[in-house]
């Protein structure tokens, strides 16, 4: 198994540990939000883990950015759909929504009330997650495929 291959295989595994952790932390805002309920260490701490696995992803695709055979820099680089999917588009997106989760979350550290606390987690991953999706739904792999 060449770094390539490992590291495809472990990106592409992480990718659904990340989107149940957010996906969940989503749920549980949304519903502690419009329910008024309180901020509690286990909202806490699943919205730190959810930040958490979407930070590992990041640095395990970073690595792989660098030794991915379709990144590739050159005057054609932006010509190719495909290339430039895996060059810039790719990249720019999850790390849009890395910053959203983040910001996400230290909002949530900050708020005030627990309503202010889950209404950051809940906008601020929900519009992380959107921005997922479509990243993934433009490399016409889908959340099957290798990516």
């Amino acid at each position: 198994m060449t770094l390539y291959s490992f590291l495809l295989h472990l990106h592409s595994g992480l990718r659904y540990i990340v989107l149940l952790l957010v996906l969940v932390a989503i749920i549980r805002a949304w519903a502690d939000w419009l329910g008024h309920k309180a901020y509690s260490e286990g909202n806490r701490k699943l919205n730190l883990f959810a930040m958490i696995s979407v930070h590992t992803q990041l640095l395990v695709g970073l690595v792989l950015y660098f030794v991915s055979p379709f990144v590739r820099f050159g005057s054609d680089t932006m010509k190719d759909a495909t290339t430039r999917y895996w060059t810039v588009e790719h990249l720019t997106g999850m790390i849009i929504a890395i910053v959203l989760i983040t910001i996400g979350h230290a909002r949530s550290k900050r708020g005030a009330t627990a309503d202010a606390k889950h209404k950051s987690i809940a906008i601020f991953y929900t519009s992380a997650l959107l921005i997922i999706a479509a990243v993934i739904i433009l490399s016409k792999r889908g959340l099957i495929g290798m990516s």
